[in-house]
């Protein structure tokens, strides 16, 4: 597990709000842990950016301008729905000789065979929960696909990673291989659509035929009561 160094300011006016704390050009935070007083903070995205960018899970090394020095994972990230950019994040604070629940990033690695045969890889997790001491937090777990078909699959359960604790379901699926999906072709539908088009064409014209033949009659009586 790597380590990351992040160095922050402990906001001290508390009052100012968070949207000014922005203004400045910082990130307003929390640093908060068990057995550990509430600490708010601010840094910049420049600082921040190596913990809030990566796909991997990283023990942070927080430096405050106090001189203190906290070593935490980051807990929680805040993002604004509308401009994608960072406007919150939480520390969370660790004790080496205390166990911590978090969610570790799954890596796929290696080329399915299936994919070969037209298959299509389908991850349905992304992330697996799991509890350890902090000096066992793996940065990501790893999954190899390369001996799957076509309709084959992992789950929770074939997971083995040393001194953590896999707190997700055993039948919890990972990943699978699925067929390609098979588009139907519009053309019976449209060559249906013109045959229901014609038939009032048809029915039209014999009502019509019809009508013709009822004025021939009608006339030719008339014609045969005048002589």
């Amino acid at each position: 597990m790597s380590e990351i160094v992040v160095e922050a300011k402990v906001r001290k006016d508390i009052r100012k709000s968070a949207k000014d704390v922005r203004k400045e050009g910082y990130i307003p935070g929390i640093f908060y842990g068990h057995g550990e007083d509430n600490i708010p903070i601010q840094a910049t995205l420049a600082k921040l950016r190596p913990v809030v960018y990566s796909s991997d899970t990283h023990v942070v090394s927080l430096k405050l301008d106090t001189g203190e020095t906290k070593t935490c994972i980051v807990r929680d990230l805040q993002f604004d729905p509308i401009t994608d950019k960072l406007v919150h994040f939480d520390l969370y604070g660790l004790r080496a000789d205390e166990q911590v629940t978090m969610g570790i990033p799954i890596n796929l690695i290696g080329t399915a065979k299936g994919v070969k045969d037209g298959g299509l890889v389908q991850q349905t997790l992304h992330e697996v929960e799991v509890k350890c001491f902090p000096k066992d937090i793996p940065e990501h777990i790893d999954v190899d696909i390369s001996d799957l078909d076509v309709g084959d699959s992992i789950h929770v359960s074939t997971l083995n990673v040393p001194n953590i604790e896999i707190l997700e379901e055993e039948d919890t699926t990972i990943v699978a291989i699925v067929p390609p999906t098979i588009l139907k072709e519009p053309e019976v539908e449209a060559a249906e659509g013109v045959e229901e088009m014609e038939e009032p064409e048809l029915v039209g014209k014999g009502k019509k035929e019809d009508e013709e033949t009822e004025g021939d009659e009608d006339r030719k009586e008339e014609s045969e009561e005048k002589k």
